[in-house]
């Protein structure tokens, strides 16, 4: 599928710039031509393909769906609609509060905030296309199982009374959208839904990449395998502890994943990392500040991580 673009870096870096295959900078240079063009390729065919899905289920009909649901179903829906509503942590925010406002459950509405940022379409598809099926689908599985466990656990330790400070007069965006939209008009959301997302996010790829593609040419192989193997039990907890700071989006972060577990670090160390930046990110816990109680915020980001880095767990001993 992408072997146009990996004929066009090969001509561009050995060719054009005249740098030696077997050199460092030669195969940094090239890793980072290639997976510029092939993620933004893919970034924009899947944003495009979702922003159309997205036009069917507006927020206003995954209220509906939830609070038609029981309990215990409205947690796996919940879930269910995280993963296929593309929505990032800080959009996912004001989606919180609207289905606190209208009555859904608190441990429901946490279930939706962990399954949207952390169980990733972009993610999801990338990693399919670089690793396969299997690794898709246990990054999915587990997701998805962190999202709903949370969830419960959290609707069982009754916290509704540790929220605060938010408006009952916002309301969630995106109400005109439905299913009697005209096809003209869908495309014209997707399109500039997929302009906008590609805006915002493409420093943020290219830096993914640029990182990737330094430790793909310069950092030696025995190196990160060393401190960042499967047998090394602090490997997962480290990897998810040094993610929380920073912030990125999925399609910044699979690069690293990919260069990472190229440099021999485990792919569940890895995969820890990537969910600890989109699902547990200091950008998050700030914004989610303003809206509940410390204990509340520690409540819910101790389960996250411990999810995470159960998964991550899991993964080195499936990949072994």
């Amino acid at each position: 599928m992408f072997k146009p673009v990996q004929l066009f870096a090969d001509w561009l870096v050995y060719g054009v710039f005249g740098l030696g295959r077997d050199t460092l900078a030669g195969g940094a240079l090239n890793f980072f031509v290639f997976d510029t063009i092939k993620i933004f390729l893919l970034l924009a065919a899947i944003i495009y393909a979702v922003s159309i899905g997205r036009t069917f289920l507006p927020p206003s009909r995954v209220r509906e769906i939830i609070l038609t649901k029981s309990r215990f179903a409205g947690h796996l829906w919940a879930a269910a609609l995280g993963i296929v509503t593309p929505f990032c942590t800080c959009s996912a925010i004001p989606l919180f509060l609207g289905f606190i406002q209208t009555g859904i459950p608190l441990g429901v509405t946490f279930t939706f905030l962990v399954a949207s940022p952390m169980i990733n379409e972009v993610a999801l598809v990338m990693l399919f296309g670089m690793f396969g099926f299997k690794i898709a689908a246990l990054y999915a599985l587990s997701g998805y199982v962190i999202a709903v466990a949370a969830g419960l656990l959290i609707g069982r330790l009754n916290l509704e009374h540790l929220l605060e400070g938010f408006d009952p007069a916002k309301r969630v965006q995106n109400a005109a959208l439905g299913a009697d939209l005209p096809w003209s008009e869908r495309r014209d959301y997707a399109r500039e839904y997929t302009l906008d997302i590609l805006k915002k996010v493409w420093p943020y790829v290219l830096i993914g990449i640029g990182v990737g593609a330094w430790i793909h040419g310069y950092v030696p192989q025995d190196l990160l395998a060393r401190w960042a193997g499967a047998d090394k039990w602090y490997a997962v907890p480290l990897a998810t502890l040094v993610g929380i700071p920073l912030y990125s989006n999925a399609a910044g972060i699979i690069p690293l994943v990919s260069a990472l577990t190229d440099k021999g670090v485990a792919l569940g160390t890895t995969l820890a990392f990537m969910m600890a930046v989109t699902g547990l990110s200091l950008p998050e816990f700030m914004i989610l500040r303003r809206v509940m109680k410390m204990r509340l915020l520690l409540v819910f980001f101790g389960i996250v991580g411990a999810g995470i880095m159960f998964t991550g767990f899991l993964f080195n001993f499936v990949m072994r």
